[in-house]
């Protein structure tokens, strides 16, 4: 049984403990406001942009002039996923639901007799990824989003991106991230970067049916020019919905610890009174037994 100086000490330590964490679910409650702000205001562009392009990509729709990045290599034997995680811990599950996703997807594709390599970003994803997929791990990305997430940063992950589909390094690119719906809630999430997949949307609201548009320039000309903005849109705006979602988790995971804190002193406090309570018992004992002896 532990002494009441051992006890003293763990109250102790726990309380210190309680200080940290409360202090890291008020940063992370300060932080996940902007975050989210910034994860709903980049939806609705990124959305509309996919649309738009999807709208243009039918027309293009296996000819010959398609774009590379929408008509894809011809083939589907390499597959590049883009493990999007974090740099800092202490977030709950939100790495590990990711994680969870790309060892689930590098086992159907090799499964399925497909090659895959590893794109990651952050520290997290890259450390646990390397204990039992080094091997497939061709570049990781760390500090992406320090001191603050910019296009710029998503926009250079993009480029790479890019320079590694045109040399012949794989043949589709999807990319692994937690989408925010709410502090408590994460969703982790699949998305096709490369080859462009259009999304599955109902037509937009006052378009007639079976149209027929004329663009100018022609549709190749401008997809070859927003299919690779796209690319950085896409990539930026899982990037957001990481980092709102990782300030999410952290709050959330920082609030149980706190509680749990709380709790643990108070059962501390019990057993030290206690304990207290029968070391005093027990030298009054001996104090009435020693004068009756008298």
């Amino acid at each position: 049984m532990a002494t009441l100086k051992e006890l003293r000490l763990r109250i102790r330590s726990v309380r210190s403990t309680q200080k940290i964490t409360s202090a890291m679910k008020m940063v992370a409650a300060s932080r996940l406001r902007r975050a989210q702000e910034q994860a709903e205001a980049a939806r609705p562009y990124s959305t509309r942009m996919e649309r738009m392009l999807a709208s243009l990509a039918a027309n293009l729709k296996g000819q010959a002039n398609a774009p590379k990045l929408l008509a894809g290599t011809g083939r589907d034997q390499t597959h590049l996923l883009v493990v999007a995680g974090s740099d800092r811990g202490l977030a709950g599950g939100f790495n590990a639901t990711i994680l969870r996703e790309a060892r689930r997807s590098i086992r159907e594709l090799q499964a399925a007799g497909k090659n895959v390599k590893l794109f990651t970003i952050g520290r997290k994803s890259r450390d646990s990824l390397r204990r039992d997929q080094a091997k497939l791990i061709i570049e990781s990305r760390t500090e992406v989003g320090r001191p603050r997430l910019t296009f710029e940063s998503a926009q250079a992950i993009a480029e790479r991106l890019l320079a590694l589909f045109d040399a012949g390094e794989f043949d589709a690119c999807t990319i692994i991230y937690n989408r925010f719906r709410s502090a408590i809630s994460q969703i982790v999430t699949r998305q096709q970067l490369i080859p462009f997949a259009a999304p599955q949307a109902a037509p937009a609201a006052g378009a007639a049916p079976g149209a027929i548009y004329e663009f100018e320039p022609e549709e190749a000309e401008i997809l070859g020019e927003l299919l690779p903005r796209n690319l950085a849109v896409q990539v930026f705006t899982a990037l957001l919905e990481n980092a709102a979602s990782e300030q999410g988790a952290r709050m959330t995971a920082m609030d149980n610890a706190t509680r749990n804190a709380g709790d643990m002193i108070d059962r501390l406090n019990t057993t030290y009174n206690r304990s207290r309570q029968a070391a005093i018992t027990k030298e009054l004992i001996e104090i009435i037994s020693g004068a009756e002896a008298l």
